[in-house]
C-alpha cells in the first residue's frame, strides 16, 4: 500500500462494511467505525505499524485489500481487515490475499482473525481457508452489543516465498 492508496482503501471499507453489515449493525455504528478506523490519520498508522495488501483487477484498479499485523514475539499475527467489493467476491481474489499474507508470515505460529458472529459470509471464507473457531463471545462494538468470533489459523511450518 502507498499514499497513493488511501482513497482507493476508504471507498472499499465504506462499500464493503454497508454491504456486510446491512440489517446486522446500525448504520450510525458502521459510519462511526469506518470514519474513525479509516481516516487518514488512521491509514498513515496502518502503513507505518500493520502490512496492507492490496488486489487489483486487470485493469490495476484496487478492488480490496487484506491488513495484519507484524509478528509478535510468540509467533502470533492478527488478521484486522480483509476486504473485497462485493462485485468481485468470490472471484479469488480474498483467496490470493490471503496466500501473500502467508508467505510474508515466514515465522509465524498462528494467524488470528475476529469476525462478527452473523457474518456468515466471513465465517464460511475463514474457514475453508482452514481456520478454526476458537470461541465466540459477546462484546461491545462502537458501544453496541455484539457476538464475536475468534478463529485461529495454524501454521505448522514457516511458508516460503
Amino acid at each position: 500500500m502507498t499514499n497513493e492508496d488511501i482513497a482507493y482503501i476508504q471507498h472499499i471499507a465504506h462499500v464493503t462494511w454497508n454491504d456486510t453489515y446491512a440489517g446486522i449493525l446500525p448504520e450510525n455504528i458502521q459510519t462511526a467505525f469506518i470514519n474513525r478506523s479509516y481516516s487518514d490519520a488512521m491509514m498513515m498508522k496502518r502503513m507505518e505499524k500493520t502490512h496492507v495488501l492490496i488486489a487489483e483487477c486487470d485493469e490495476g484498479t484496487p478492488i480490496g485489500f487484506l491488513n495484519f499485523t507484524k509478528e509478535d514475539e510468540d509467533g502470533d499475527s492478527e488478521l484486522t481487515a480483509m476486504y473485497i467489493l462485493p462485485s468481485y467476491q468470490q472471484s479469488g481474489y480474498g483467496k490470493k490475499l490471503f496466500d501473500t499474507t502467508l508467505s510474508m508470515l515466514r515465522n509465524a505460529k498462528q494467524l488470528f482473525v475476529y469476525v462478527d458472529s452473523r457474518n456468515t459470509a466471513g465465517r464460511a471464507f475463514y474457514e475453508k481457508q482452514g481456520f478454526e473457531l476458537l470461541e465466540v463471545f459477546e462484546e461491545y462494538f462502537e458501544g453496541y452489543p455484539v457476538e464475536t468470533a475468534q478463529y485461529v489459523y495454524y501454521i505448522h511450518e514457516p511458508v516460503l516465498a
